[in-house]
């Protein structure tokens, strides 16, 4: 299989981490591809409509696409315990937790374009505030619910390639909650984590 990724995106990271927290990192090429709304990558569009990365390349099938189905998909391939929980509400957790952090993630993008990557005569600062305080209320829910003794699960793997991603990037802290903070850290030491450093600029 084949792995169009992105070296500075957080869904294309969570598909990473997820591959070798199943084992399956072996046996995937990892391309990495420029991709922008302001740029296309006819390369990409070939595979995916919405020209966006992660998208994994399967032979003999269809490319699949969205972080969320690339990881529902790994997780049939995988030896042991699912990291998609199968039923009760270890799955409804997981899920849960993972759609917090697709969206915290979305938030995160949409205040980058308000404060660093639309022209300065463009930007809406009602809209950046907006999009700020949905991190911050995010944060502030996540240092409540985080569980740090569950299984490993596609939520946490989620969490805390969006957490990195903030870092990275340089967006507003989650660093004030001590909960979220402590078990970011923690996750953050894993070797599936080690493996996949973010790096690299956004070209628009």
């Amino acid at each position: 299989m084949k792995l169009l990724y992105q070296t500075h995106s957080p869904h294309a990271r969570k598909v990473l981490v997820f591959a070798h927290e199943a084992g399956l990192a072996e046996g995937i090429i990892v391309e990495h591809q420029e991709t922008s709304p302001t740029r296309a990558n006819e390369a990409v569009f070939e595979q995916n409509p919405l020209g966006k990365v992660p998208v994994l390349l399967r032979p003999g099938s269809d490319p699949l696409f969205d972080s969320d189905v690339i990881c529902a998909y790994l997780d049939t391939l995988r030896n042991g315990p699912p990291l998609i929980p199968l039923s009760g509400e270890a799955r409804w957790r997981a899920l849960r937790m993972q759609s917090v952090a697709q969206d915290l993630a979305n938030s995160g993008i949409a205040l980058r374009w308000e404060t660093v990557r639309r022209p300065e005569a463009l930007r809406y600062p009602p809209l950046q505030d907006g999009y700020a305080r949905k991190l911050d209320k995010t944060y502030r829910w996540l240092d409540t619910k985080i569980e740090t003794d569950d299984p490993l699960h596609v939520g946490e793997i989620a969490l805390a390639a969006v957490l990195d991603w903030f870092e990275f990037r340089d967006l507003p802290s989650f660093r004030s909650h001590p909960r979220l903070s402590k078990w970011f850290d923690g996750f953050a030491q894993r070797p599936s984590m080690q493996a996949t450093p973010l790096a690299g600029d956004t070209q628009d």
